[in-house]
């Protein structure tokens, strides 16, 4: 995505044009004087020189493809057997009927004094990308084995390969978009090389065991299952720095997120009981493990006596006390946990925060080394840049992001099919996705890239697009899948039809809907379509659905920003929020969207009669694609006046959304997340309250791709008391009912 071609954009923003439907200026198409011989690869491709009687000048026609031009035709510019839409030679302009390389297609009634061969084809969907670069390629075909096509002869022509047709299909990318943003110039990432990705996949790996290292050592304790992850979120919404995955300029230092989720496994993890006896055994570990951890530690005289007796008076009574019930064991680890934490967590406070510095100190030093061989790749390095340009003012239609630094020449990715499973690989390395997803993600590709018109990159930059979302995912079975759950193809076709929702504020290439959306990663996701994290994404009219991952600060950032952009515009501005309806404790996002004077309705999906994809929906099995949620959705509508006159909430558009939500009788739901079961603060009742706040691992509803999600597996116990829910971790996608 090189910024010298960033005016001519493919799809929706080859025409960048502002709301009154002003085009941007294309230069005219080029009109050579006398047309020069044929070169030897044009006449090998099928090209030759003709004479037209009725036009009195000569023109092109390719024996293969029934192909005619006026002008020279350009090698590779537009294959019909790998490209039979002609998108990669879009014309430029709506009414402009050039090819993008300024050629001129013929009308139909020179074609008619073409010759007996210059037929009309009809349309097909586009087939599997075959690059001169990646030989050994076959195109995708219908049938369960894949059948060699007859070999073309002068005088038959090669016919298009049969389109790969999933099964189902969980998009929908022919939406055209009505987000309108101010024109801006290309953005500064670096382009996205699988070498680079390969070394960050290796670096994270080793911050990951760095950081499970240092709890071991300093507080004997497994790292938060998914902290890890909710630690990249939190930190990137105000990270400052250049690297997309690893944060290396915040402030503070020290992770709210990650100093509260260690803190709540301290001195034990709490797991969620469900017999008398585990919560006898629970109640000896907690008491046990806080004598044990006062008295090593360099605490007050006064912490250690209110410690060690409230211990010791619980290890008395449960040795004295054997017909007490599980009620009973509970109500006393309560007590234990009010009047022994505060002092526990004083005397692990230096040593969390020391855990939380060090992880963050590392993250810099890769960042700074990844930047560095990042550089060393590229043929021309960028100048650094000190301050953002200004902003432009020129209204248009949203667009994928541009980078400004050419991409370099990539290496080659292998790719073979198991099944309905594509294989890439790159060095030993290997990335999988089923073949509707790889299907979804070539449309994406040509709607989007413009840098990449014979797809010769196409193969490297899917490898480096899935390594990046399984590097953030983590390699725990199931881990990190919550980070891209979505909401069901109903909800997002009655969001569109009735409210007239083009775009996603929190998605992925993986799991979007629309082909307009915001993704975490502008360098990787860019190519196919990304509009840039939301965050950073300003625009000026619309309609939005946002569906964001479970972290907190994530939540109230979003929250923030979504009054800012209602604040500023008067053109209509409308964004309808899916959240989880968690009152006890409430978040803080919730709270505030409660009560903001843009709130135009609100509404709440009752806990198990709604479904939600799962976050693999990319590679995992048809049975496992939904799953039922087990709480509350609360579906806030916050909308500027003009938005609220345009989309505004009636009943009758509420119906329809309430109807898309149902679960569908054809979909094999389960009732848990797809991962293993999350340990979590402990409760009286078996079954969560569908008001309440999860404390089990459970799956919320969807989230995408640039943020976390799953469940914290350190909460606090009962969500009763005080202290525990001041000091819980965020609410997270992921858990076991």
């Amino acid at each position: 995505m090189s910024n010298d071609s960033q005016g001519s954009v493919k799809g929706e923003v080859a025409i960048i044009a502002s709301p009154s439907g002003s085009a941007s200026s294309q230069g005219p198409p080029l009109s050579p004087s006398k047309p020069p011989e044929l070169p030897d690869e044009l006449v090998q491709a099928g090209w030759s020189k003709c004479w037209s009687r009725r036009e009195n000048r000569p023109y092109y026609f390719n024996r293969f493809t029934n192909q005619s031009l006026w002008e020279v035709p350009v090698l590779g510019q537009h294959d019909v057997i790998s490209d039979p839409l002609g998108l990669n030679a879009a014309p430029a302009e709506g009414g402009d009927s050039n090819l993008g390389n300024g050629q001129r297609k013929r009308r139909i009634s020179e074609e008619q004094g073409a010759g007996p061969n210059s037929i009309k084809r009809p349309k097909v969907e586009p087939t599997t990308p075959i690059s001169p670069s990646t030989p050994g390629v076959k195109p995708w075909s219908s049938a369960p084995e894949d059948k060699q096509a007859p070999p073309a002869t002068p005088t038959t022509p090669s016919p298009a390969p049969a389109p790969y047709r999933p099964a189902v299909i969980y998009w929908d990318l022919d939406v055209q978009t009505n987000a309108v943003i101010r024109e801006h110039p290309p953005a500064n990432h670096l382009p996205p090389h699988p070498e680079i990705e390969l070394q960050r996949a290796q670096l994270v790996t080793k911050l990951r065991q760095h950081y499970q290292e240092l709890c071991h050592q300093r507080e004997g304790i497994e790292p938060p299952r998914e902290s890890f992850n909710r630690w990249l979120l939190e930190r990137k919404v105000i990270d400052k720095g250049q690297d997309t995955l690893l944060p290396s300029d915040c402030d503070p230092v020290v992770s709210p997120s990650m100093f509260r989720e260690v803190m709540n496994d301290i001195p034990i993890r709490l797991a969620r009981i469900k017999y008398k006896e585990e919560a006898r055994k629970l109640l000896f570990k907690y008491a046990e493990a806080a004598k044990k951890m006062i008295e090593s530690r360099n605490a007050s005289p006064e912490s250690r006596k209110v410690v060690k007796w409230n211990a010791e008076d619980t290890m008395s009574w449960l040795r004295r006390d054997h017909s007490a019930s599980k009620d009973d064991y509970m109500d006393r680890l309560e007590h234990l946990r009010k009047q022994c934490g505060p002092h526990l967590t004083a005397v692990a406070k230096d040593s969390v925060e020391g855990i939380c510095s060090k992880i963050y100190q590392l993250s810099v030093e890769y960042s700074r080394r990844l930047r560095q061989t990042h550089l060393a790749l590229l043929p021309d390095p960028p100048a650094e840049v000190s301050a953002s340009p200004p902003q432009q003012q020129r209204l248009v239609y949203c667009y994928p992001v541009r980078l400004a630094p050419p991409a370099p020449p990539l290496p080659r990715v292998e790719l073979h099919f198991e099944n309905d499973v594509a294989c890439l690989r790159f060095k030993g390395e290997m990335v999988k996705v089923n073949r509707g997803h790889f299907s979804k993600l070539e449309l994406l590709y040509r709607y989007s890239c413009i840098d990449d018109p014979r797809f010769e990159k196409f193969l490297t930059r899917v490898w480096c697009l899935m390594k990046r979302y399984q590097v953030m995912f983590g390699s725990g079975i199931n881990e990190g899948t919550g980070l891209q759950g979505a909401l069901p193809v109903p909800v997002f076709e009655a969001l569109m039809r009735q409210f007239g929702v083009s775009f996603e504020c929190f998605a992925s290439p993986l799991n979007c809907y629309f082909k307009q959306f915001s993704s975490a990663f502008p360098d990787t996701d860019g190519y196919f379509g990304s509009r840039g994290p939301f965050l950073s994404f300003c625009p000026v009219s619309g309609s939005f659905e946002a569906n964001p991952p479970f972290c907190e600060e994530l939540m109230d950032a979003m929250v923030k920003h979504f009054e800012g952009l209602l604040e500023k515009s008067s053109e209509p501005l409308s964004f309808i929020v899916f959240v989880p309806e968690w009152r006890n404790p409430v978040t803080p996002a919730l709270t505030r969207m409660e009560a903001s004077r843009f709130l135009r309705h609100q509404m709440t999906v009752t806990a198990y009669e709604h479904e939600y994809r799962s976050g693999s929906q990319h590679i995992c099995k048809r049975d496992e694609m939904y799953y039922r949620a087990v709480h509350g959705t609360a579906v806030l509508f916050l909308q500027n006046d003009a938005g609220f006159a345009k989309w505004a909430p009636t009943p009758e558009r509420l119906a329809e959304l309430t109807a898309a939500y149902r679960p569908s009788p054809s979909h094999p739901t389960s009732m848990s997340s797809p991962g293993p079961a999350n340990t979590a603060s402990i409760e009286k009742d078996s079954a969560p309250k569908p008001a309440d706040r999860p404390q089990s691992a459970v799956m919320s509803p969807g989230g995408t791709d640039d943020d976390n999600n799953n469940n914290n597996n350190n909460n606090n116990t009962n969500s009763s008391s005080s202290s525990s829910s001041s000091s819980s971790s965020p609410v997270e996608k992921m858990a076991a009912v």
